[in-house]
């Protein structure tokens, strides 16, 4: 199979088989920020935004995603003009081995789209799904904070 994919803004046509997920035709790609996890849709590590909706890239096969828009985390910042979340994680050191960072960070992504002032259970429901292993949650809890107060701010 072949489809159009616009991933971080860049049109891309990718190559196929028909039962491939999307995290893998990503990451043959070169998409490596979309890190490969569980493969069974717990962890998050895979996770990206498929037209503006948090999904696990690891259950959606790369068909169903022909012509959406995919943002990765490499889609919002760079090292040298991080976007304000990515700031965050790591002013507040939420960013240890950073294997699940880039979903936490989408995660955060959409919720303070959704929700500029979230609550702290808001917080953990939006994180729900995403596991990490280093940080116990509570710095990467105080980055989405700290993200929703610099983009409240317009920093």
């Amino acid at each position: 199979m072949e489809g159009q994919f616009r991933v971080n803004g860049v049109n891309h046509t990718f190559s196929f088989s028909a039962d491939e997920t999307l995290l893998d035709v990503l990451r043959r790609h070169g998409f490596t920020d979309v890190h490969c996890g569980c493969r069974e849709g717990s962890c998050g590590a895979c996770a990206v935004l498929l037209d503006k909706k948090l999904v696990n890239s690891c259950l959606v096969f790369a068909a169903t995603s022909i012509g959406q828009e995919i943002l990765t985390v490499s889609g919002l910042g760079t090292r040298d003009a991080p976007h304000p979340i990515q700031q965050a994680f790591v002013d507040c050191g939420a960013v240890q081995c950073g294997f699940c960072t880039p979903g936490m960070i989408l995660a955060t992504y959409a919720l303070l789209s959704d929700n500029p002032n979230p609550s702290d259970e808001d917080i953990l429901r939006a994180l729900d799904g995403n596991q990490c292993r280093c940080t116990g949650y509570v710095k990467i809890i105080e980055a989405v904070k700290q993200a929703a107060r610099r983009l409240d701010r317009h920093e």
